[in-house]
């Protein structure tokens, strides 16, 4: 798969589109403006791929609209270095952004058909994210503690497995509502192990599913 000037063209006129929206992170900006969207959806919805929205990649997921990947890799704060888990790889874009920010990426998925088909994606392309196929709520503690750790599905709730793992002084962000609706929250871990809560608006997102499936 190439990466034409139209391409990067497009990227351009995107990332112009969601800083128009509100994205202020020109770090983040710029990692939109450089990792090759594209490269993430079957080439069906090539001609589409610097729209900003949401495209289905198959397992019932979605690769989620540009826009919200700036807004959640925003609230992060991502500092070089760091170790961040996410939860809910899909194709992979989400993971590739923040390794683009400089973080070291460990993304879980639990759909075992998206899971080998973006692993071995991301292999080809040389992106050294870590993907592990699992339930998502139980985090990865053999990895932990985690500087952060992104959700990126919606969830009932936030699991005590992840806020343990989480270190002092970390950020988890994640859509948390079971309606069609989610809100978007950042939580900060403090030194008594209690969650600072903020919110950021209603969003929607495809649920988070727990134990793994073989689809």
């Amino acid at each position: 798969m190439e990466d034409l000037y139209r391409h990067k063209g497009m990227r351009k006129k995107l990332v112009e589109s969601i800083r128009k929206k509100g994205i202020q992170d020109e770090r983040v900006l710029e990692a939109i403006n450089t990792i090759p969207r594209h490269f993430f959806l079957d080439s069906s919805f090539l001609e589409f791929a610097y729209e900003d929205k949401p495209f289905p990649i198959g397992s019932g997921q979605t690769i989620s609209q540009p826009y919200t990947v700036a807004f959640q890799s925003e609230l992060l704060q991502v500092a070089k270095g760091e170790k961040i888990l996410e939860i809910g790889t899909g194709s992979g874009y989400q993971a590739c952004i923040l390794e683009h920010l400089g973080a070291k990426v460990f993304t879980i998925e639990r759909q075992k058909r998206l899971f080998d088909k973006t692993k071995r994606f991301l292999q080809e392309f040389g992106y050294k994210v870590k993907i592990f196929y699992g339930d998502g709520n139980l985090g990865l503690a053999t990895f932990g503690p985690f500087d952060k750790i992104l959700i990126t599905a919606a969830a009932p709730d936030l699991h005590n497995n992840l806020i343990s793992q989480l270190k002092t002084g970390g950020i988890i962000v994640v859509p948390l509502g079971s309606g069609e609706v989610q809100t978007m929250m950042r939580y900060t871990k403090l030194p008594d192990g209690r969650l600072e809560a903020e919110s950021f608006g209603a969003f929607r997102f495809v649920p988070l599913l727990g134990e793994k499936a073989n689809d």
